[in-house]
């Protein structure tokens, strides 16, 4: 069996039903299309065909119409974005080479390789990033119509969708957590303190977000805004710019300029040259939400050694040099020592990898509350922030039994053993989720769902788990307690 293809981005769209609504005009609806040399008529094909699903499905639930078509060939995801803005994403599915009964090669589609809950988030997710960066479709028809919307669109889509890794998605698309870097007390009060002496000396600075190891910190924004800031920094900001120093393009050290002492910081998104006065400035705006409030900011990101920092700045505000020559000599030093004593700590800290016991158990935690995440089936390395440790049909079953958790409201558990004889247990207690993947082919179902709570393994589980920051930061719970996933474990 050869494979011929993995699962593709087919088409992506977004249209409006209501503008193109008189026969003939049907090229009125459409506002963006990947890829962009496909015929007018097959454009209006494919979301007519997304339409007539979604009005068809209204009929059954008003409130929740269809979200996904299958077919032989593709899958079609739909989400109304904001009201009566509809995005259409079409992947194909994965294709293999079998021989038929006559021993000639023919493709076989794979139709249930795709999950729904992983490719509906990933097309929430296209929002959500383009919300970002570009504010709401609603924003941009009040400022400047329909054209200042598909020039939007166009800007962004045209780019961000080239980076999407369709092949590489899985549960932790779903669950769209924030990876959390623990840390002591007196040392999140160092990072704290730091954070409030930078806001003082720069009162532009209206937000603030301290990361760690490409791992959450510290942060100002809200939940929903800091996920989308998240994902961005993670998947592609950091990669790049570890990619640009893998190949010498970029200097790890750094001099301010004459007469400035030497450290490791300098801006990822800023000027390039802190002396060169027409050095380009790569400074993009997002767009935030505190409450109902909406707010375009400028988005600097510092970096010193593994620890960045992300200053959100009014973006009516106009950036000189000197105020980025200002914000580099009073961070660069600080961000640098601060970098070196949590590397210390963490060292100190970090217990020696017991290769037996990972080799014998993964796990996934989620907490929905304070969107907290950690994974052992993922490694992030250098530029690539998506590697897997199990095999892809493990990653399917997880995928599976979180959505029998979505589609009920009840705490629940499941047990499944694959077909290559790892067991797969989820929980979902309390509003957290956890999936363990265990790799005891001799175990059976009793001793899965009992004694095997109680092994060793199972403690160093929880162990990790408590590994979460120290509690003062807004999204932390200090009643988050990992014995709580588990009734009777502790």
């Amino acid at each position: 069996m050869d494979v011929l293809g993995a699962h593709s981005l087919v088409a992506f769209a977004v249209y409006n039903p209501r503008f193109g609504s008189n026969e003939g005009e049907e090229y009125k609806k459409l506002l963006y299309y990947y890829p962009e040399d496909v015929e007018i008529n097959e454009k209006i094909k494919t979301i007519g065909l997304c339409e007539a699903i979604v009005q068809f499905s209204r009929t059954f639930s008003r409130q929740s119409p269809a979200r996904a078509l299958h077919t032989q060939k593709n899958r079609h995801h739909f989400y109304e974005a904001e009201e009566h803005f509809w995005m259409v994403m079409v992947v194909k599915n994965p294709v293999v080479m079998k021989e038929n009964s006559e021993g000639k090669s023919v493709p076989e589609y794979q139709e249930d390789v795709l999950l729904d809950s992983v490719y509906n988030a990933v097309l929430r997710q296209t929002y959500t990033m383009f919300k970002l960066f570009k504010g709401t479709f609603g924003m941009a028809m009040e400022q400047g119509g329909v054209e200042t919307l598909k020039r939007r669109l166009q800007e962004f889509f045209s780019r961000y969708l080239l980076t999407l890794r369709l092949e590489q998605c899985d549960l932790i698309d779903t669950l769209g957590g924030i990876s959390f870097f623990p840390l002591d007390k007196m040392t999140y009060l160092k990072i704290q303190s730091f954070i409030s002496m930078v806001e003082f000396s720069f009162a532009h600075i209206q937000f603030t977000a301290f990361l760690y190891n490409e791992q959450l910190v510290w942060s100002g924004l809200e939940q929903d805004d800091m996920r989308t800031l998240f994902k961005y920094l993670t998947t592609s900001l950091f990669p790049s710019t570890i990619e640009a120093e893998l190949a010498g393009k970029e200097s790890p050290i750094h001099v301010s300029f004459p007469g400035y002492s030497q450290h490791y910081g300098r801006f990822l998104l800023g000027p390039r040259s802190l002396t060169d006065p027409n050095s380009p400035l790569r400074v993009p705006k997002i767009h935030v939400y505190i409450g109902s409030r909406h707010s375009e900011l400028h988005l600097i990101v510092y970096k010193a050694l593994s620890a960045a920092v992300c200053f959100l700045v009014d973006a009516t505000v106009v950036l000189t040099l000197d105020f980025f020559q200002r914000l580099d000599t009073l961070v660069g030093p600080q961000l640098t020592l601060l970098a070196s004593d949590i590397a210390e700590q963490y060292s100190s800290n970090r217990k020696p990898a017991s290769s037996e016991k990972d080799s014998q158990f993964k796990f996934i935690y989620f907490n929905h509350m304070n969107l907290a995440e950690k994974s052992t089936v993922h490694v992030r390395r250098a530029a690539n922030p998506s590697l897997v440790t199990v095999p892809t049909e493990l990653l399917h079953i997880l995928g599976d039994i979180n959505s029998d958790f979505a589609s009920s409201v009840e705490d629940e558990e499941v047990t499944v053993k694959a077909m290559s004889d790892y067991w797969v247990v989820g929980k979902r207690s309390d509003q957290r989720e956890l999936y363990v993947i265990l790799n005891q082919k001799n175990a059976n179902l009793i001793e899965v769902n009992g004694t095997q709570l109680c092994c060793s393994e199972w403690e160093e589980v929880f162990e990790l788990l408590r590994d979460k920051p120290c509690c003062l930061c807004r999204f932390c719970f200090s009643n988050d307690a990992p014995s709580l996933i588990f009734d009777g474990i502790s």
